[in-house]
């Protein structure tokens, strides 16, 4: 009997403080001050499913995830939080950002952080031209992070085979379904 070849990364599984890069994300933010607790939707309303970082190292996972939580508040519908008003809404989304370019330093790749730079700077062109998708731009930064791909190119075909070329068409198809979900 043949068996299936994988085209994905291998991942060992979760452990459980990644399962809690969600509470680490709510509790960070708690503790900031009363504005982005009071933004937090309440814990039964949160929604944990990752949507890029599954395809990149998982020490990369709170940190990516921090900067796209930032980016759904400015651009789409939030896991965490809910914020109450458009002041909220370019606040909270900044402060994501930072946390999270912040937590990527802390991983020791320069690189890596250049290149959530690189995509924070290409998804804002892209929404604020009102052109293109930029969930291949998304899934191949979390598949080659720290690796300068949007330096090579911006081209969303090139950059969703890139990324299915690492972490596997099923999971780069689920990634970008889950994105679209969250900002159409």
């Amino acid at each position: 009997m043949a068996t299936r070849r994988s085209t994905g990364r291998w991942r060992p599984p979760l452990s459980s403080s990644e399962l809690d890069l969600w509470q680490e994300i709510a509790l960070d933010a708690e503790r900031e001050g009363s504005l982005w607790r009071q933004a937090l939707r309440p814990r039964g309303a949160r929604d944990r499913e990752p949507v890029f970082s599954p395809l990149g190292e998982p020490r990369f996972a709170l940190a990516f995830e921090t900067i796209y939580e930032g980016y759904l508040v400015h651009y789409g519908r939030p896991r965490l939080f809910a914020p109450a008003d458009s002041d909220t809404v370019l606040l909270l989304g900044d402060y994501l950002y930072a946390h999270g370019l912040v937590r990527l330093a802390a991983t020791g790749s320069v690189e890596a952080v250049a290149d959530m730079g690189e995509l924070i700077s290409l998804c804002a062109q892209l929404r604020a031209g009102g052109a293109g998708d930029d969930g291949p731009a998304w899934a191949a930064t979390a598949a080659l992070l720290g690796q300068g791909v949007l330096r090579e190119t911006d081209d969303p075909s090139t950059l969703r085979a890139r990324a299915e070329g690492v972490a596997g068409d099923d999971a780069v198809g689920r990634a970008l379904a889950a994105h679209r979900l969250r900002v159409s």
